[in-house]
């Protein structure tokens, strides 16, 4: 199926992990690693995102955000594009399937007073955090968050109905990569899934890959959030792009890219990010499910942009497909062609 026609509003992406190569999560990542980052968006027409920083040291995290910091100084167009900062963790079930790809080691309970040191070290970047709403200290969390203008989104997670409920009374809005970060079985009812889904004041997100949800599951639950609530997401690793193959990884440690795309800790099931572009995942959307392309294009651009505050008129690309992918030939970020 082909792509909606005509100059389309910008890509936002609230999770992206790396791409190309280009690793977030490095212990040495610096800023000009980030800057190279936002350039290779641009060019599968992501005009603005998050860089997302995964569970870890404290050192490490605040490092990483530091160079965010940092590469938001190189101009104002990259400035622009980075929106602000998702942090995947720490705060995050420890249960296996739950905790995904997360290292257990690093794991650890919600501490405001931690939050409020990535703040000072990301220069007021800090955009969004997903916790765990099981934990102890969670609610104090949640509300301390809020008032430092930090979303809160629940993922990789074992909570209960109650948890949920609870977390989105307290100022949680979010829902991380809903179907995925979670045990592989559950309870056919109640189970935090249905009662993400059930709960209007989260918005969740998805990532529409072809592997992380089956377009069955996906439907259904667009259809239970309505498309206004729901919003796709990459989640790209920075293995995104590489031929088949196992790769040493700074998350997860040895991850097999598979031949159809899929990205899993070697030797097991579990997903380790993606190995899409946001491009790729509404391309797969648009061929997959049974909505309108304008619908899907939204819930990839001006519906998270909503989220950041708001479209921004000069993010704009244009698409076209070929015979086995659909190409970003010309992004425009606040107005002015980065990428033709």
């Amino acid at each position: 199926m082909a792509p909606p026609s005509g100059l389309l509003p910008g890509l936002v992406d609230l999770q992206v992990n790396g791409f190309r190569g280009i690793d977030l999560n490095r212990d040495d990542i610096a800023a000009d690693d980030v800057v190279a980052l936002t350039r290779e968006l641009w060019t599968a027409g992501v005009t603005r995102y998050l860089p997302t920083l995964i569970t870890g040291s404290e050192a490490r995290l605040a490092a990483a955000m530091r160079a965010v910091a940092a590469a938001r100084r190189a101009g104002p167009l990259i400035a622009h594009s980075i929106a602000g900062i998702h942090v995947e963790g720490p705060h995050l079930s420890a249960a296996d399937g739950a905790r995904g790809a997360h290292d257990p080691a690093w794991i650890r309970p919600p501490d405001t007073a931690e939050l409020d040191r990535w703040i000072d070290a990301s220069e007021g970047l800090v955009r969004v955090v997903t916790l765990a709403p099981e934990w102890d200290g969670a609610a104090a969390y949640i509300a301390h968050a809020v008032r430092r203008g930090v979303a809160v989104s629940l993922g990789h997670a074992a909570p209960n109905a109650a948890d949920v409920r609870a977390a989105a009374g307290h100022g949680a809005t979010l829902s991380t990569h809903l179907g995925n970060g979670c045990a592989p079985v559950l309870p056919r009812h109640p189970n935090h899934l249905w009662a993400q889904l059930a709960e209007d004041r989260l918005t969740a997100m998805f990532i529409a890959d072809g592997h992380h949800l089956p377009a069955d599951a996906l439907t259904a639950m667009i259809r239970a959030k309505t498309p206004e609530r729901s919003v796709l997401v990459s989640d790209a690793a920075p293995l995104a792009g590489a031929p088949p193959g196992t790769y040493e990884t700074s998350v997860g440690g040895r991850v097999t890219v598979e031949p159809g795309g899929a990205l899993r800790l070697a030797g097991t099931s579990l997903l380790a990010g993606s190995g899409a572009s946001l491009l790729d995942c509404v391309r797969w959307a648009t061929e997959q499910l049974p909505f309108e392309p304008a619908t899907l294009w939204a819930m990839a651009s001006t519906t998270p942009a909503r989220l950041l505050g708001g479209p921004a008129a000069g993010d704009r690309v244009l698409v076209e497909a070929d015979a086995e992918a659909w190409v970003a030939v010309r992004t425009e970020v606040a107005g002015t062609v980065v990428h033709a």
